[in-house]
This record gives C-alpha cells, structure tokens and sequence, in this order.
C-alpha cells in the first residue's frame, strides 16, 4: 500500500513525508525541482527527480513501487503571479494534474488526496468560511485548483478512485524537530517573510492596508501550522483505506490573527525590533479569511496539536536560524 507524494520536496510535501515516516509508512516521492530542494528528502526515502507532466515516466513509477495512493502537492501556489502569468498556473495546477490523473488511472491508482487552496472560495461572504460556501475565485491560482478539484471527482464517478481534496489556509510555522521547514525562495507568505526580515536577510516587512474594517485595521488570516497540515493528509489516506468516500475539507484553526498580532509575535520570538513599512491594499486581498474546520474534525478525527501562534511563530523562526546557518556553510 505504498503512498507516492508528489512535490515531496517542496514546503508542505516535505513536511508530509515526514507525517508518514513518522507512522512507519515510509513514501515515495517524486519532484522536479523547480522549486524543491532535495535535501528536504529525508535519507532512505526512494526520490525521483522528474515532472509529474511525464505521462509515460509517471507510469513507470507508479507500476514499480506499486503505488495504491497519490498525495499530490506538486503545483504553483503564489496568487500574485498567477494573475501575472495564468498560463503557468492552468499548466502546472490543471493540465499536469489532468495527465497525473490519466496516470493513476491507467496504473490503478485508488485514493488521491488534493493539495487545494482556501483561495478557491474569493471574497467570502461571511466568516468561519464553509465548504458550502460560494465558489468565487478571484485568481487564476485559486480557478486552477477549483478546475483540479472538479475533474478529480468527475474521474472518481467514472472510475475505482477515492478523492480528497483539503483546502488549506494560511500555511505557515516549521517541522518542530527541525528537520524540514520552508527554503522557497522570494516567499511572499507573511510568516515566512517576517521571519527573514527578523533575522537580517530583508531590509524591512511592508503590511499591505491599514484600512480593513477589523479591530487593528490590518486583514486577519488562519494561520495553519503546518506539521498539523501534513498529519491531516496521513489521516485522510487512513480515512479513504477504510472504506471513506470523497471528501472536500477546510484546514484551518477556526481563529484568525491580524497582520500586526503576527508581527508581534515574531519580534517577540526573535528579539528583533525589525522594521514595518505601510503599503496599499493588495487586489483581490479580503479583510478577514478564517475556516470552518468541523467537517474535516469530524471526518478525519483531526486533532490539531499546534494550534498556537507563538508556536507557529516560534518554529518558523527557528528553522530560519537553521537555514541561514546552512546556507552560510
């Protein structure tokens, strides 16, 4: 019963291949580089260095290590650039995973899980946000991963295959032994950059809108640590392996943090009084985006054991120390 991860080296990916070892289910991981790094794989763990976007490679793969399950987070994942380059993203999130699909198809795949995006729902009309609310994606990013989501419940009525799909929603923090966290370079997600502006490697932090109807005037977001994100995929394979059927889940906490408590608390972590600038809002950016978690709760027995901002806070800087002091050796 062999799990492939796809994008395995990447930021999420890495953290859930370490989900799965951690169970003593070691995965098999496959990832193109593009913006993983293959020190994130963990020794022992069988790595294939290709695109997912190689039908024929895939199938390869898939027959070797007799694949029974597919975790796939291999995609572009930056809304801003989408809107700048759409064709990347349709290429990458929809047409990639379309042949990722015809792969386990042909190969007799049985359960997939989804790497999907808060971003699909837009600009919610209320919040905790629901799965049954609105699909309105105001970027191709979020439209890429809605279209993904579609065809992969379209190929589970037609075929032998069990569908999850999660939606993520601030991803953010750092595997709390050290031993993965994120290494993207030019991160534009607010933990992550505040973080490296605390520890010298950018000259400022710039908040985007002072001005949302919200207590500190600054957008409140979910902050998901993301070691309880990756044990959410694990879960989800043991829910499906079990007779569970297609499923689409919200993962977040249910409590959002304002840009400025976020900033709070990585100069309370790091001891670093780095500088704030005030910018404009962003387009397309909402006031407030906080999940409705219960039905993957439920569903999942998902018990999130991070659910803190200090400590999302304070792991994510940790790991930034430790990858300053790698990329310095």
């Amino acid at each position: 019963m062999t799990v492939l991860i796809t994008g395995g080296a990447g930021y999420i990916g890495s953290h859930a291949v370490l989900a799965f070892l951690d169970a003593g289910e070691p995965p098999v991981v496959v990832d193109n580089l593009s913006t993983g790094f293959d020190w994130l794989v963990p020794e022992g763990v069988p790595f294939y260095w290709q695109d997912i976007a190689d039908r024929a490679a895939m199938e390869t793969l898939l027959r070797r290590h007799g694949i029974e399950t597919i975790v796939h987070f291999a995609g572009s994942i930056v809304l801003p650039e989408s809107i700048e380059n759409p064709l990347k993203y349709y290429r990458n999130n929809t047409v990639n995973s379309l042949g990722l699909m015809e792969a386990a198809v042909t190969c007799g795949v049985k359960h997939f899980v989804f790497s999907s995006t808060a971003a699909v729902y837009g600009l919610p009309d209320s919040v905790p946000v629901r799965e049954s609310a609105p699909l309105r994606p105001q970027a191709p990013y979020g439209t890429s991963k809605l279209m993904t989501e579609q065809m992969l419940l379209d190929v589970a009525k037609a075929h032998e295959l069990t569908v999850t799909a999660l939606r993520y929603f601030n991803v953010a923090g750092a595997d709390p032994h050290g031993r993965a966290g994120q290494a993207t370079r030019d991160a534009t997600n607010l933990i992550k950059v505040a973080c490296e502006a605390a520890t010298g490697q950018r000259p400022s932090l710039t908040v985007f809108g002072r001005d949302y109807d919200t207590p500190d005037g600054t957008a409140i977001r979910d902050y998901i640590h993301v070691t309880d994100l990756a044990v959410a995929h694990r879960l989800a394979v043991e829910r499906m392996r079990s007779g569970g059927g297609n499923l689409i889940a919200n993962c977040g906490y249910g409590r959002g943090f304002s840009v400025l408590e976020v900033i709070k608390a990585v100069k309370a972590a790091s001891g670093s009084d780095f500088k704030v600038e005030m910018g404009p809002r962003r387009p397309g950016d909402c006031p407030e985006v906080v999940a409705d978690s219960r039905l993957a709760r439920a569903e999942l027995n998902w018990q999130p054991e991070l659910d803190d901002i200090d400590r999302i806070v304070g792991d994510a800087y940790r790991w930034e120390e430790t990858l300053g002091r790698r990329n310095r050796l």
